[in-house]
């Protein structure tokens, strides 16, 4: 879990304590400068220049993602962005949800996804946030905190995922496997959103715990010595404030969503296989939270597997002495390709090969 409650939590070293804060891993201003966020969109190092390379064989260009639009509830517009595979053949099709905060993934989602071969790529961003905005977390729009909660982000996210899965069977698009990448925050909502997806072959969770929003967040809470903090934001989301009141950055509708969301049992009952990867340094969420999930989803009826990536942040980048690394991002979708060329093997199968 790394939704704003922990993003906020990484800022309560000093009163008044504060539980929605920009939170950039230390790596990124390396990657993409000043302006990113981990949460919105942890960022790939290293590895992606080799990866962008390998794409681009010569007399042939290299698919750009596309503004897309979809409709959300309402005659709401979700803005997303839309990639073709940069290599043939094309083998399967990613749907991403990316994290909190109003910043898109626009500026960054070439050198992000670069490592995504064989896929179509589509990026579904929230209702009011501009795939190209680099809007800090702490700067967002009123309008834009007063309608951002996990209910309301659910809704609009399923409509437009039936919107595309309808547009795809009215133009006669081939079947292909898909899988639902929740980044972060996006994690909270994969369950919900899986049966809207057609040919789903799996679930990929990047720093995001597994287990209930609030119980994520009262063991980083712990881990931070801001548990009293916790507890006093618990009790006015119990109280009789409005759902429109701001606490925190966020709106009380936000943090009610928040305390009472499922997401454990969900994950764990799921049908599809699951892939979690997280950082060993993520600053975000603790390691007793990754730990806590990956016993609980060892009792799945389908495959689980997680990786922790040692040196590794919330935004899956390591430290500037560990720049030789290969990125934990690129990683990932190293394991997909893999996947996508033996897809019988399973999701899991290239995560137990040496």
């Amino acid at each position: 879990m790394a939704t704003a409650v922990a993003l906020g939590l990484a800022g309560c070293a000093a009163p008044p304590p504060t539980f929605y804060a920009a939170a950039a891993s230390p790596s990124l201003a390396n990657v993409y400068g000043p302006d990113a966020s981990a949460d919105a969109h942890p960022a790939p190092g290293q590895a992606t220049a080799g990866a962008s390379k390998a794409a681009e064989p010569a007399g042939i260009p290299t698919p750009t993602f596309a503004p897309h639009a979809l409709p959300g509830l309402d005659g709401a517009v979700l803005q997303a962005l839309q990639r073709g595979e940069r290599t043939p053949p094309l083998r399967y099709r990613v749907i991403v949800i990316p994290g909190s905060g109003c910043a898109g993934m626009g500026q960054i989602a070439e050198r992000y996804f670069a490592g995504l071969l064989h896929a179509q790529v589509l990026v579904l961003h929230k209702p009011g946030v501009d795939p190209q905005a680099r809007t800090a977390p702490g700067d967002c729009a009123p309008g834009f905190v007063q309608q951002d909660r996990l209910s309301t982000w659910l809704a609009h996210a399923r409509a437009a995922l039936v919107a595309d899965a309808q547009q795809r069977a009215r133009e006669g698009v081939a079947p292909l496997p898909q899988l639902l990448v929740g980044i972060s925050e996006g994690a909270e909502l994969l369950p919900s959103l899986a049966p809207e997806v057609p040919q789903l072959a799996g679930l990929v969770a990047l720093s995001a715990s597994g287990l209930d929003p609030q119980e994520a967040g009262a063991l980083q809470a712990q881990r931070l010595g801001v548990q009293d903090d916790w507890d006093a934001l618990g009790r006015e989301v119990a109280g009789r404030r409005p759902d429109t009141a701001v606490q925190q950055g966020r709106s009380m509708g936000y943090w009610r969503d928040l305390w009472t969301w499922p997401l454990t049992l969900p994950l764990v009952r799921s049908p599809w296989p699951l892939l979690q990867v997280w950082g060993a340094d993520d600053a975000l969420v603790p390691e007793a939270a990754y730990e806590r999930f990956a016993q609980m989803a060892s009792v799945r009826t389908v495959p689980y597997c997680g990786r922790r990536l040692d040196g590794a942040d919330h935004g899956l980048q390591r430290s500037a002495a560990e720049a030789a690394s290969a990125d934990g991002v690129q990683q990932v979708w190293a394991w997909t390709e893999q996947w996508a060329r033996a897809p019988a093997a399973g999701l899991c199968a290239p995560l137990s090969q040496p």
